[in-house]
């Protein structure tokens, strides 16, 4: 049996054109399935850097904003509808400069400590090893702790590991108890280190080897804790760090990690999040999508020395790199994010899910307010990013088998002499038998009309849901979050709200203006209520028509303006009118 699926489950569109269509093709092959795609690839970061722990995941019990034991309420709640299924803390470049006790005890007995690597900001260590890990436990992931080997000593990170996994009745166990907590946590990921070629100490491959053997030696387990242990692997194209360690450390480490961000460089400006021309957008499109190719080779070189792929490869830093935004601090990496950046979260996802025999993490930089983050906060107010909802649509496929498949479709040359195809796709099998399929258009200028052969597949249905904007430009703000507002309204069924639209009026039309001016600008309006109701009629959403009515007349004579207070106004004439017209 041969079907064949017009949309399935997951489709990211950069645009909304309807200039032209192209058309692409791809042949699923269901019964080929062998890899399970790790929940762990859809892992996140959450690093004490600008605001993404301090007014991004915590604000305290005391704080005016809602939170629940000290973690915000709408952030822990948006997390948990995510699915996390781990987090990485505390770095990053902090990890390495952090001391675990000063981040333990009574609050206000903590020092405060210097932030060094990202703008100088003054902590108060109130959130230390039992604020995350109770936030582990509380969202139900699987808690990454990034140790200090860069300025710590091993007997430091034993005695961590021994504080935190420790059940038995020693002194580390016994000061956690003293410190509120009883039964020991359980922690599988232990990273030694982070980027010790950089941040992490400047290391040369070699040495660092060594002190990997050094210090896993001391971090242990405890009754039934076993730890995962990740040695600090190399930047993107630096292979010869993958070597060295793969040489002299072996099966010593249970994984090693890989960074690789999107950025256009390290020096000078990176680009703006927001204002960036087409030719900037496909060349980001490139980029990310080079990550294939350095995945490759690195597995290729781990395949060399552990041809039963004993030691996993942890992609545990990755995502956009922009500049910040403008008026935000210096060094604490804010940034906006655009529906370039989900198109780069799509793109990547599915690659990773062709490496999973090897890459079994994955965590993008970061959770909140920091780089490529799924949450933004500013005092009490939230905003989900179009990367959010990228996760949020990806998650069926967490623990799911991989269905290989071939596509057809379009490329086109971008600079700095990629080739980027126009369609990009991943597919999956869950538990049930349920196939997802994920669709990325990253034409900015052309629908395009997927066709998915299913050999072999009795299709039946398909269902799915869109993210897409007007422009790749577009973001969600606190001023304005059309995007979410709009998939919001459009996933409303019938029987469950009534979606009005209304007709805009003259708020000029009170103003003695000359003839001809007031012909033009009534003849905007006009145009302007047409396209409404076009659309509208297109959702089948009914019309509130304001124009038309004696509701224009009272907006006039009031001289209302669309402020807080206008909108009121504006709100209950609208809802007379409605109520007026449903009686008819």
């Amino acid at each position: 049996m041969r079907n064949k699926l017009l949309f399935s489950s997951i489709l990211l569109a950069a645009s909304v054109s309807l200039s032209a269509q192209q058309s692409a093709t791809i042949t699923l092959h269901a019964d080929q399935g062998k890899q399970i795609i790790p929940k762990e690839i859809y892992g996140q970061f959450a690093e004490h850097l600008g605001t993404c722990i301090y007014g991004g995941l915590w604000v305290g019990e005391n704080s005016n904003i809602p939170n629940i034991k000290g973690y915000r309420t709408d952030v822990f709640n948006a997390l948990k509808d995510l699915q996390v299924p781990v987090l990485r803390w505390p770095g990053g470049c902090f990890a390495d400069e952090y001391h675990w006790m000063d981040g333990i005890g009574p609050k206000e007995n903590r020092p405060k400590m210097v932030n060094n690597n990202w703008g100088g900001t003054i902590e108060d260590n109130s959130f230390g090893t039992h604020e995350f890990l109770n936030l582990c436990e509380m969202l139900g992931c699987e808690p990454y702790i990034s140790g200090n080997v860069g300025s710590g000593t091993v007997e430091e990170l034993a005695k961590w590991v021994e504080y935190m996994t420790s059940d038995g009745d020693s002194p580390m166990a016994n000061l956690r108890r003293k410190n509120g907590r009883d039964k020991a946590w359980k922690v599988k990921y232990l990273g030694v280190g982070n980027e010790s070629w950089g941040c992490g100490g400047s290391m040369r491959p070699e040495y660092y080897a060594d002190l990997y053997r050094r210090y896993s030696t001391y971090c242990r387990n405890y009754d039934n804790n076993r730890l995962f242990k990740i040695a600090s692997g190399a930047s993107d194209y630096d292979y010869e760090w993958t070597k060295v360690l793969m040489e002299r450390v072996g099966s010593r480490m249970n994984g090693v990690s890989l960074h690789y961000y999107t950025v256009s460089g390290w020096t000078g400006s990176k680009g703006s999040a927001t204002q960036f021309d087409k030719d900037d957008y496909y060349w980001t499109m490139g980029k990310c999508r080079e990550i294939e190719d350095v995945i490759r080779k690195h597995c290729a070189i781990m395949d060399e020395y552990d041809k039963d792929k004993n030691v996993a490869l942890m992609l545990d830093e990755w995502g956009t790199w922009w500049d910040e935004e403008p008026g935000t601090v210096r060094g604490h990496l804010y940034q906006q994010n655009t529906m370039r950046d989900a198109f780069v979260a799509s793109l990547s996802l599915d690659i990773f899910h062709k490496y999973t025999d090897r890459l079994k993490m994955a965590n993008i930089a970061q959770v909140v307010n920091v780089l490529q983050s799924m949450i933004l906060t500013k005092g009490k107010e939230m905003v989900l990013t179009p990367t959010y909802y990228v996760f949020k649509m990806y998650k069926v496929h967490q623990d799911a088998t991989y269905l290989p498949f071939e596509i057809s479709c379009q490329q086109v040359s971008v600079r700095d002499k990629r080739t980027l195809p126009l369609i990009s796709a991943t597919a999956s099998k869950n538990k049930d038998g349920k196939i997802h399929i994920s669709l990325s258009n990253v034409d900015v200028d052309n629908e395009q009309e997927v066709i998915v052969n299913l050999p072999g597949i009795q299709a039946t249905k398909a269902a799915g849901e869109m993210l897409t904007s007007a422009q790749v430009t577009d973001y969600n703000s606190f001023e304005k979050e059309w995007i979410q507002m709009m998939k919001t309204v459009n996933s409303l069924k019938k029987d469950d709200a009534k979606v009005i639209v209304t007709t805009i009026y003259n708020p000029a039309g009170n103003m003695k203006l000359p003839s001809t001016l007031n012909k033009i600008v009534e003849g905007i309006i006009e145009n302007m209520n047409a396209i409404i109701e076009k659309r509208a009629g297109k959702y089948d959403y009914e019309v509130a028509d304001v124009y038309q009515s004696s509701v224009t007349s009272h907006l006039q004579k009031d001289g209302v303006h669309p402020d807080f207070q206008g909108q009121q106004i504006i709100a209950d004439l609208v809802c007379k009118e409605y109520l007026h017209h449903r009686t008819g």
